[in-house]
């Protein structure tokens, strides 16, 4: 714990103090013509979320303070401006919308397919016998991982809860099974083309666009940035190589596994059929395609790849994200259900909806946040300050570095996007105005992809996040024990992914070849303390 977070510990009565001075501090920037007027609410949010811990609190702070600078210091009138100007337009928005009906669908899709007892189906089958597969097991949790996609969180929880018996008899460290699970989640989730995370970041997206009158498809820019996201493809590989090669480093060398408990300890739900999980996701996915395409295409047989990207980038997303959603929500309870289990079910689906009630309150306080910030022309701020200091070339990895500050201090990986996008994607367009068009747009798509990076890379090294704590309390470890031994994974990924992602790419390097470098790297230093395969577990 640092001498600062010490002191506040210590003197709860503190950070509100500190909160309030902030507060009565942004009157020093009412009638100021300085850049940084433009940016105090960005960074009054910022500060709020460290002292109080509140994402929520933060952003609607921030929001308010923007409201006060825009009415000079008059607090009733900013108070209603907020409300009238920034808050209900934000509620009004048929995208917005549809953005939080999708999100609180989705987590009632993830409680279904968890209660109908199908993915406790597939890790059985992969596990049947743990006491003598160490490798399978680890390979299982990244398995399971990479197949809970469409949540972070859930998928943090449910992993860690299922197999940490497991894991337990076949002697693999509680350390180690917190740090797949927790590398895993949040990574697939954010590169993922359907997730509980999709509909926020293309929010986002859209609202950085917003700032500068670009009307982009989100969906098509979210897609194209997606191989640019170095940090989440190099945290894959290294888990994987990682199980594959017992890559342990740092602390993790000195952890030991706990005592096995019964095998039958902690299960979720007795194991059922795997096609209860997989029908609900298929249909969840083909649902998705099948809609952008069919909604997007002005003839849609036969099909060509002209015609699919252009059926891409004209699809109504925002309905497509609902409907897929609700027939993805209506399968898995059909695939769940059993007789005399209906009520069970809807219970579960409802649990579902209330643990996204607050991701979804902290969208609206992005949005309301980020109306503020156009308001006040921080996007023009920010481009006219780093482009005296920074070529376009290098704003990718520098938009890497400050969402990575920012998760790291915050602890949420969302909030970060929240308060970054609408600044950081105005910048790219307007800096990539003196480049050829070609490399503009992949100045964008890379500063788009840094901002979803450093958001999970700072996520990964923060105590204060919401993954690192449940993936450490699923998997039965102290919280500050799984960042000790995770920290030095997340690092190795994050200089590969500034050396040979963000920096060259800026540069021009192709991303196939960026992504080749970074895989060939990891491959060679994971395998310098290679030890010997015997006891692994693997096929």
């Amino acid at each position: 714990m640092t001498p600062m977070s010490d002191t506040l510990s210590r003197r709860p009565w503190l950070r509100p103090t500190l909160v309030l001075l902030l507060i009565a501090s942004s009157y020093a920037w009412v009638g100021s013509s300085h850049p940084l007027a433009s940016l105090w609410p960005a960074m009054m949010a910022l500060t709020t979320v460290f002292l109080l811990g509140s994402v929520l609190g933060g952003l609607f702070l921030g929001a308010a303070c923007g409201a006060l600078l825009q009415t000079h210091g008059h607090p009733v009138s900013s108070y209603l401006l907020l409300i009238d100007d920034h808050l209900v337009p934000s509620l009004q928005s048929s995208w917005n919308v549809s953005v939080i009906i999708f999100t609180l669908l989705m987590g009632g899709f993830v409680a279904l397919i968890e209660a109908g007892g199908g993915l406790s189906g597939i890790l059985r089958a992969l596990t049947r016998h743990p006491d003598q597969a160490r490798g399978r097991v680890e390979g299982a949790a990244f398995g399971l991982g990479i197949l809970c996609f469409f949540d972070g969180l859930a998928n943090s929880m449910l992993v860690g809860r299922v197999l940490r018996p497991l894991a337990d008899r076949a002697k693999v460290s509680r350390a180690k099974l917190a740090y797949i699970v927790d590398s895993t989640s949040s990574p697939v989730a954010c590169v993922a083309f359907i997730s509980t995370w999709v509909a926020y970041q293309l929010s986002m997206i859209r609202e950085g666009l917003a700032q500068v009158d670009r009307t982009d498809n989100p969906y098509v820019l979210f897609l194209q940035s997606v191989p640019l996201n170095f940090y989440c493809w190099f945290t894959l590989l290294l888990v994987l190589l990682t199980i594959i090669r017992r890559f342990d480093i740092g602390p993790m060398r000195k952890k030991r596994p706990e005592s096995a408990p019964p095998l039958d300890v902690e299960i979720l739900e007795p194991p059922a059929g795997i096609w209860r999980a997989a029908t609900p996701l298929l249909v969840l996915v083909g649902s998705l395609i099948a809609g952008l395409y069919l909604t997007g295409s002005k003839d849609p047989w036969p099909i060509t790849r002209i015609g699919l990207a252009d059926a891409f980038g004209n699809s109504k997303t925002a309905l497509v994200l609902v409907c897929s959603a609700g027939i993805g929500c209506l399968s898995a309870f059909l695939c769940a259900y059993r007789p005399g289990r209906g009520s069970a079910l809807c219970e579960a689906f409802r649990h579902g909806l209330t643990t996204l009630f607050l991701p979804v309150l902290i969208l609206v306080g992005a949005w309301t946040l980020s109306s503020t910030l156009k308001e006040l022309g921080a996007a023009e701020a920010l481009s006219s300050m780093l482009s005296e200091t920074l070529p376009a070339t290098f704003l990718p990895v520098a938009v890497f570095l400050v969402g990575s500050g920012m998760s790291f201090v915050t602890g949420t990986s969302w909030g970060t996007m929240g308060i970054l996008m609408p600044l950081a994607l105005p910048t790219a367009i307007t800096l990539g105005t003196e480049l050829p068009a070609a490399d503009a747009h992949g100045i964008l798509l890379g500063v788009i992809a840094a901002v979803f990076s450093g958001a999970v890379f700072g996520d990964h090294c923060s105590p204060m996040s919401d993954t690192t704590i449940v993936s450490s309390v699923s998997c039965g470890i102290d919280p500050l024990d799984h960042v000790k031994t995770q920290l030095p994974y997340a690092l190795l990924a994050g200089g590969i992914a500034i050396a040979v992602g963000f920096i060259p790419v800026g540069l021009g390097l192709p991303v196939p070849a960026a992504l080749l470098s970074g895989a060939i790297i990891l491959f060679l230093i994971t395998g310098i303390p290679v030890r010997g395969k015997k006891d692994s577990g693997l096929p």
